[in-house]
Protein backbone atom coordinates (compact mmCIF):
# COMPACT_ATOMS: atom_id res chain seq x y z
CA UNK A 1 0.00 0.00 0.00
CA UNK A 2 1.44 3.35 -0.91
CA UNK A 3 1.21 6.33 1.42
CA UNK A 4 -0.96 9.06 0.61
CA UNK A 5 0.21 12.41 0.28
CA UNK A 6 -1.48 15.19 2.66
CA UNK A 7 -2.50 18.14 0.41
CA UNK A 8 -3.86 21.09 2.49
CA UNK A 9 -6.52 22.90 1.09
CA UNK A 10 -4.83 26.54 1.25
CA UNK A 11 -1.46 26.11 -1.14
CA UNK A 12 1.51 26.81 0.00
CA UNK A 13 0.84 26.40 3.57
CA UNK A 14 3.09 22.98 4.70
CA UNK A 15 5.92 24.79 6.07
CA UNK A 16 3.88 27.11 8.15
CA UNK A 17 1.86 24.38 9.33
CA UNK A 18 5.49 22.44 10.37
CA UNK A 19 6.35 25.34 12.42
CA UNK A 20 3.08 25.29 13.78
CA UNK A 21 3.01 21.90 14.76
CA UNK A 22 6.67 22.52 16.16
CA UNK A 23 5.35 25.56 18.29
CA UNK A 24 2.50 23.59 19.86
CA UNK A 25 4.43 20.49 20.60
CA UNK A 26 7.13 22.30 22.45
CA UNK A 27 4.40 24.26 24.28
CA UNK A 28 3.66 20.60 25.32
CA UNK A 29 6.81 19.73 26.74
CA UNK A 30 7.66 17.95 23.71
CA UNK A 31 11.79 18.42 22.49
CA UNK A 32 11.11 19.17 19.04
CA UNK A 33 13.73 19.86 16.34
CA UNK A 34 12.39 22.81 14.25
CA UNK A 35 13.87 21.24 11.00
CA UNK A 36 12.29 17.84 11.51
CA UNK A 37 8.94 18.34 13.58
CA UNK A 38 7.46 15.52 12.41
CA UNK A 39 10.01 13.49 14.05
CA UNK A 40 7.95 14.72 17.50
CA UNK A 41 5.62 11.37 17.11
CA UNK A 42 8.32 9.28 18.14
CA UNK A 43 8.83 11.03 21.28
CA UNK A 44 4.78 11.03 21.84
CA UNK A 45 4.78 7.38 20.41
CA UNK A 46 7.44 6.09 23.89
CA UNK A 47 5.10 8.37 26.32
CA UNK A 48 2.46 6.37 25.59
CA UNK A 49 4.50 3.14 25.46
CA UNK A 50 3.45 2.50 21.37
CA UNK A 51 6.72 0.82 19.66
CA UNK A 52 6.49 3.45 16.77
CA UNK A 53 9.84 2.93 14.49
CA UNK A 54 11.47 4.89 11.85
CA UNK A 55 10.69 3.18 8.38
CA UNK A 56 8.49 0.51 7.98
CA UNK A 57 5.76 -0.06 11.03
CA UNK A 58 3.44 -2.35 9.54
CA UNK A 59 2.84 -4.09 12.52
CA UNK A 60 1.63 -1.18 14.74
CA UNK A 61 -2.66 -1.64 14.53
CA UNK A 62 -4.65 1.40 13.76
CA UNK A 63 -5.42 2.47 17.30
CA UNK A 64 -1.99 2.76 18.66
CA UNK A 65 -1.16 4.93 15.66
CA UNK A 66 -4.44 6.54 16.32
CA UNK A 67 -3.40 7.48 19.61
CA UNK A 68 -0.02 9.63 18.59
CA UNK A 69 -1.79 11.46 15.82
CA UNK A 70 -4.34 12.54 18.05
CA UNK A 71 -2.12 13.62 20.90
CA UNK A 72 -0.16 15.85 18.30
CA UNK A 73 -3.45 16.66 16.41
CA UNK A 74 -5.57 17.67 19.21
CA UNK A 75 -3.05 19.85 20.32
CA UNK A 76 -2.87 21.24 17.62
CA UNK A 77 -6.49 22.10 17.20
CA UNK A 78 -6.93 23.14 21.02
CA UNK A 79 -4.24 25.60 19.85
CA UNK A 80 -6.02 26.72 16.73
CA UNK A 81 -9.36 27.22 18.63
CA UNK A 82 -7.55 29.22 21.18
CA UNK A 83 -6.30 31.79 18.88
CA UNK A 84 -9.29 32.12 16.88
CA UNK A 85 -11.23 32.60 20.13
CA UNK A 86 -8.73 35.31 20.97
CA UNK A 87 -9.02 36.66 17.47
CA UNK A 88 -12.74 37.08 17.91
CA UNK A 89 -12.28 38.99 21.58
CA UNK A 90 -10.00 41.44 20.00
CA UNK A 91 -11.99 42.01 17.11
CA UNK A 92 -15.19 42.44 19.27
CA UNK A 93 -13.19 44.95 21.10
CA UNK A 94 -12.24 47.05 18.64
Amino acid sequence: MTRRKRRYVVPGVENEMQAFKATVMKGEGYVVDPNQPDDVKYEVAKELGVPLQPGYNGDLNTESAGHIGGKIGGAMVREMVRLAQEQLTNREQS
